[in-house]
């Protein structure tokens, strides 16, 4: 039970509606028997007075007959006029009492009336020195059976009370008012049920539907299979949902595919050094190569060895880092010192290319707040991509200054064949490199530049290029400053 959405939304609603219908109907029922049981009260007393007053006239008219004698006489005249002034009254019983509380006449429902009882003793003191009595006394004595009372006492022309008039009723609210509002409210309460049922109904399924097919998506997904969408309909949070979905399946495929070019880059980059340095060594121990090449042949192999190394280095570094064992240690530094002494350290190589060097810094001394080797590490990489990319006797450029956001900005620029724009947002991907053949340059694994995208987003940086095809490309990054 209440596995489903459905179920558990229709239970809910029901529960609510239920629950609201159950308040709605208490706060009528009190509201209505408060102002019932209100205008009741006003009629029984308006009613008291009225009978009060034919009962005095008639008593006027006595000669100084006693009140039970003339009670006795004209019952019937008497009775039919105390009727006559409860009309309209539900369940109201008028009574004719002396001044001691015995009951002389009833006009009625005389089954609710023990007539061989007394009017309780404290609503004959009220009417002695009040001359009225309002709901006094129910409950006992001939009121037992009453929950409302109204009396007014029968005053003589000297001012002496010789009996009282009672209007009682064993009922507080207007029954047959409160059975048609309960009827309206039950009949109500079918309707709403019925139509929240069919919005539930419609409402569950409008999100239950988009949720099963990305259900079932998720489970090719679990097979391998990230080609799998789901179908966007409307702008809600579901809609929403099927979005994010369909983005997160574009990103695992994407992924799958990237995890494929790793495993195939990774194997090429080892399968090469590897190959290149078995046939060299096994040409020399063959006799294949003759003796006065074997130092030419083992130079190349020490280079393919180091080739690996940074390899398998990189592939270390990089792993350190996303495993969070590589920790960067804020500090402050002189990041403008640091980029004349990496720039320094490119020296041959600039002159070997003929570069024409630029350096620029904002301010003489300029402390950033950052992990000093790290940032090294990648101010070297940009550097060197630079240098070996750029063209022949072209400009080499390191700018340094102020960024918003007390950051500071490295840039790194270079004239050469900069990247197509197929590739700028490529190129601090995995094993990215511009030459697809990967046979030009051999030297890079394609990993710089991830680790440097590593290390800047690990330290709050941010890192970027931009290229303008076959004449230019800058990188930079930002640090915190001091």
């Amino acid at each position: 039970m209440f596995k489903s959405i459905f179920s558990k939304y229709v239970s809910a609603f029901m529960l609510i509606i239920i629950l609201s219908f159950a308040v709605v109907v208490v706060t009528t029922v009190s509201v209505v028997g408060n102002y019932a049981t209100a205008a009741k009260k006003d009629g029984m007393d308006n009613c008291a007075s009225l009978a009060s007053a034919y009962v005095d006239a008639v008593m006027r008219s006595a000669d100084g007959e006693g009140l039970e004698r003339v009670m006795d006489r004209d019952r019937e005249k008497i009775t039919d006029a105390l009727t006559k002034s409860s009309f309209g009254l539900d369940r109201v019983t008028m009574l004719v009492c002396d001044k001691d509380g015995k009951i002389l006449l009833v006009s009625g429902d005389s089954d609710k009336i023990d007539s061989s009882l007394m009017l309780p003793q404290e609503l004959t003191d009220r009417l002695a020195s009040e001359g009225r009595a309002s709901g006094i006394g129910v409950g006992k004595g001939a009121l037992g059976n009453m929950k409302l009372s109204e009396a007014v006492a029968l005053v003589d022309e000297n001012g002496e009370i010789y009996g009282s008039v009672v209007a009682c009723s064993d009922s507080l609210m207007i029954g047959e008012l409160l059975n048609v509002i309960i009827r309206i409210v039950s009949g109500s309460i079918l309707w709403v049920l019925l139509a929240a049922l069919i919005a539930v109904y419609f409402i569950s399924e409008r999100v239950i539907a988009p949720l099963r097919e990305i259900s079932s998506a998720a489970k090719k997904f679990a097979s391998g299979k990230f080609d799998v969408r789901v179908p966007v309909r409307g702008s809600d949070e579901v809609a929403e949902l099927a979005a994010t979905f369909n983005n997160m399946a574009e990103s695992l495929d994407h992924y799958d595919d990237m995890r494929n070019s790793f495993m195939s880059n990774v194997s090429h980059d080892l399968r090469s050094p590897m190959t290149s340095i078995s046939g060299f060594i096994d040409g020399i121990l063959d006799g294949v190569i003759p003796p006065e090449q074997h130092t030419y042949y083992l130079q190349v192999v020490s280079s393919e060895i180091k080739r690996l190394s940074r390899l398998v280095n990189s592939l270390l570094d990089l792993s350190r880092i996303q495993a969070g064992e590589r920790k960067f240690t804020p500090m402050p530094f002189d990041i403008c010192e640091t980029s004349r002494q990496i720039l320094i350290s490119f020296e041959q190589k600039i002159d070997a290319k003929r570069l024409e060097v630029e350096f620029e810094c904002e301010e003489e001394r300029m402390i950033a707040l950052a992990d000093p080797d790290s940032i090294y590490q990648v101010l070297y990489n940009l550097c060197d991509n630079a240098v070996k990319f750029a063209s022949e006797g072209g400009l080499l450029a390191i700018r340094v200054k102020h960024a918003k956001g007390k950051k500071i900005s490295v840039e790194v620029f270079n004239e050469g064949q900069g990247i197509a724009p197929s590739d700028v947002n490529l190129v601090f991907e995995r094993f990215y490199k511009s030459d697809k053949s990967r046979g030009l340059n051999k030297n890079g694994a394609g990993l710089g530049l991830f680790i440097s995208k590593t290390i800047i987003d690990a330290q709050d940086g941010e890192i970027w290029v931009e290229s303008e095809y076959g004449k230019n490309c800058c990188f930079g990054f930002t640090i915190a400053s001091e």
